[in-house]
């Protein structure tokens, strides 16, 4: 089956952003949100503490494994919103690059937040995503 997704990039908007600035989800689809993927292990431990990378692998392996729960994909996302716990913009950076590598050339519409504090005990980043699916995916 097609995705229900239709990622839109737009000539007159910067082509410096490496996802679309917009995405549409065409009739009929079921939607999937998902929670906030932390970079916690199976065992509720904050991986990687210090590494905004390392834990941003962990992120995205959740974010996978939540969204196969859901009957979804990577490639079915159409939103994202990525924080990391840092003033540092190369933080920030170093997690969008492991971010957008999870992706390959699926680029859906993201938000990259820097923010002051995050919810687990050395926790520096987490993804959250929406998602778009046809019955029977």
């Amino acid at each position: 089956m097609t995705s229900p997704a239709r990622l839109i990039r737009e000539p007159a908007l910067s082509d410096v952003a490496e996802y679309a600035y917009a995405a549409t989800v065409e009739p009929p689809a079921r939607l999937v949100f998902t929670a906030g993927s932390c970079p916690l292990d199976a065992e509720g431990r904050t991986v990687a503490p210090g590494d905004p990378a390392g834990q941003a692998r962990q992120v995205m392996a959740n974010l996978e494994t939540a969204l196969a729960a859901a009957g979804a994909l990577l490639t079915d996302v159409v939103k994202t919103t990525v924080y990391v716990a840092s003033p540092r913009r190369s933080d920030l950076v170093a997690v969008w690059e492991v971010v957008r590598d999870a992706f390959g050339d699926h680029e859906p519409p993201s938000t990259l937040l820097g923010v002051a504090v995050l919810g687990y005990d050395d926790q520096l980043v987490e993804v959250e995503a929406v998602a778009a699916v046809r019955d029977g995916h």
